[in-house]
């Protein structure tokens, strides 16, 4: 047997250079190269092996752990999974920092490879820089934080270890219906010690996307109970778009007339204007897919994890509803006790087509005229403007802060109206990019996604930071065409780290910055479940001590130009249509709209309702007043 004596850290990635993966006929690279933040955990040994092996792997530096891990799990989910980035940093503070994205990314079942440095794994200078000691257990280090987050993971305590991890670490990250976050725990001393590794382990290594096929009885059970439907309803989840299943579920909704909802995940897998597409369903949802949902007797799940927000907490359908789930994750199949074909969406739509030998959904009008409705609601949420029936506050105690946002920031824009504009005003191509606060919920109900792949939503973790990092993601895959992250200040200032990035990469990321002083989304739900402002909006402290002052009047703009962006703030619609049209133009530099927004400008809740922890004792009766409504909406949701 032929062997080659590396370090560890040269021999990890002489194997990274060599994986691919082949599915539906095509073969490429899956690691496409490596971000990373270099310690002295890391920097001596794998920064070394990285100087000396990469061939083809690319490597990134990045500016903050959890931003450069974003950027990894982003550009992943922009590639339905068939390709990943690799993160590593030093021991301590660098890993810490990557367990966010780590958990971000396994609640949203992407493919990220992490390799944080560790403590050594002799113990001869323990404690080292950065260790944690455990004083009964010495084994345990930082990076044992990762277990809970990730799918996989392992720490190589002997350079021949490597092999029987690597082999394990990208079995889980090519399983479609397993994947997430592998972390490999790289001690610093180990790193940098040699082995005689066999020529075998750095062939080239194809690992086929097994696309699981549908068992017959499954099939045959589903087809039954979808044949008695009389208000079916199909839900594309984000297994449509990793399966690239499209085409195939396009031509099963159209052959039984089956109108469809979509998921966060799912969203831009069939475009927005398609008769049968009803548009975002659930919490987030729009009035058309939680209308016709709410009467459906029947829902077939395609690739849909069944969060809460997709079923508003098990409560948007009907007790008697029966479910029909496609999943590769038997896991995922089984759940609201649905009739489970555990098969991959790709295989499963077609046989499960020909077995309904030609039904076909008895609707009549409704799915026309809910998407009338929502299409009529839609443009009056595009043309919403201060004071002309935009969502008020409920809590009178601050009923006065759009009006004290609008003379303090000298902005009068409505978050639905900007939203149009931008929407309306970028390409069809283009792609999308959001994660938290009000804007998800928002961009379900309302983003008309006119290209296919263009609505890269992180909504599993709902991470705040993710949004400018996965832009930076975004990029690196979609290439030529742009990519607009959608985010709010109160994100913006949680996580921007890789904007710089983009800046020293010449990468052109657009970011909306949705300016309105407040994390507002938050401050929507504490107000409206009867509570008063507390720490959710960007005030100054009053004379009464609290934050009651004026608005901190941030310039987002000003902050961009300091790391060498362009910047346009906006305080209309025309400013903002001018300013896209214009930014169009640049080439190799990030653009930063510093876009001011009035709170509590944002979309309704379209009939749904989401569970969260109302009191049941309180001095505050508008407190127990939603605890009422809570106990109301619980007696009608499922239970299981």
């Amino acid at each position: 047997m032929k062997t080659v004596r590396l370090t560890m850290a040269q021999a990890l990635v002489r194997f990274l250079e060599n994986q691919y993966i082949a599915y539906d006929g095509k073969e490429l690279p899956f690691v496409e190269g490596v971000i990373m933040l270099p310690g002295h955990g890391n920097v001596v040994g794998l920064g070394q092996a990285l100087r000396q092996e990469t061939r083809r792997l690319k490597v990134w530096q990045g500016k903050n752990e959890q931003g450069m891990a974003h950027t990894a799990v982003a550009f992943a989910k922009q590639m339905k999974r068939k390709k990943i980035i690799a993160v590593t940093s030093s021991v301590g503070p660098g890993a810490a920092n990557m367990v966010t994205a780590a958990a971000t990314a396994t609640a949203n079942n992407i493919p990220v490879l992490i390799l944080p440095g560790d403590v050594y794994a002799c113990r001869q200078p323990d404690p080292v820089l950065q260790q944690i000691e455990q004083v009964n257990d010495l084994s345990i280090s930082t990076n044992d934080a990762f277990r809970a987050v990730c799918r996989y993971w392992d720490r190589i305590v002997r350079p021949e270890q490597l092999m029987s991890a690597m082999i394990s670490a990208f079995r889980v990250l090519t399983d479609p219906a397993n994947t997430g976050a592998v972390c490999i725990a790289i001690p610093q001393d180990v790193e940098g010690e040699a082995y005689d590794y066999p020529e075998s382990f750095f062939m080239k290594r194809v690992w086929r996307l097994v696309r699981r096929l549908p068992e017959a009885e499954a099939i045959e059970e589903a087809a039954k109970v979808i044949k008695t439907a009389k208000k079916p309803l199909l839900i594309c989840g984000g297994g449509v778009r990793y399966s690239e299943a499209h085409a195939e579920f396009r031509a099963f909704a159209e052959a039984t007339g089956i109108p469809f909802g979509e998921t966060q995940a799912g969203k831009s897998a069939i475009p927005y204007d398609h008769e049968l597409n009803l548009g975002g369903i659930g919490v987030t949802g729009c009035s058309a897919a939680n209308e016709i949902a709410r009467e459906a007797d029947v829902v077939i799940g395609v690739g849909t994890r069944y969060t809460d927000f997709t079923t508003a907490s098990k409560w948007l359908f009907r007790d008697d509803t029966k479910f029909v789930n496609i999943n590769v994750s038997e896991f995922q199949a089984y759940k609201m006790d649905a009739v489970p074909v555990i098969a991959d969406a790709k295989r499963a739509l077609p046989v499960l087509l020909a077995a309904l030998d030609g039904y076909r959904a008895p609707y009549t009008n409704e799915v026309r005229d809910a998407r009338d409705r929502w299409f009529q609601e839609l443009d009056r949420l595009h043309h919403t403007a201060y004071g002309e029936g935009y969502v008020p506050e409920v809590n009178d105690a601050n009923a006065k802060s759009a009006d004290r946002f609008a003379e303090d920031m000298q902005a009068d824009l409505t978050q639905t109206a900007v939203l149009g504009a931008i929407n309306f005003t970028i390409d069809p191509e283009d792609v999308a990019i959001g994660s938290a606060g009000s804007l998800p919920g928002d961009m379900q109900r309302m983003w008309c996604a006119r290209g296919v792949d263009t609505y890269n939503m992180e909504y599993g973790y709902s991470c705040m930071g993710y949004e400018i990092s996965g832009a930076l993601g975004v990029k690196y895959a979609i290439g030529d065409r742009d990519v607009y992250a959608m985010v709010g200040d109160g994100s913006f200032i949680m996580l921007h780290s890789e904007l710089l990035t983009a800046v020293q990469e010449h990468r052109k990321i657009n970011v909306c910055v949705f300016n309105n002083a407040s994390f507002g989304c938050i401050n929507n739900l504490q107000v409206g479940h009867g509570n008063d402002t507390l720490c959710t909006e960007l005030r100054f402290r009053g004379d009464d001590g609290a934050h009651s002052g004026t608005f901190i009047p941030v310039d987002f703009a000003k902050i961009a130009e300091g790391y060498g962006c362009r910047s346009f703030t906006i305080h209309t619609i025309e400013e903002m249509k001018a300013a896209i049209k214009e930014a169009k133009k640049i080439e190799g530099v990030p653009v930063v709209f510093d876009i001011r927004v009035l709170p509590k400008s944002m979309t309704d809740g379209y009939g749904s309702w989401w569970r969260v922890g109302d009191t049941e004792v309180s001095e505050n009766p508008r407190n127990l007043k939603a605890y009422e409504d809570h106990l109301a909406h619980v007696k009608d949701a499922r239970k299981y």
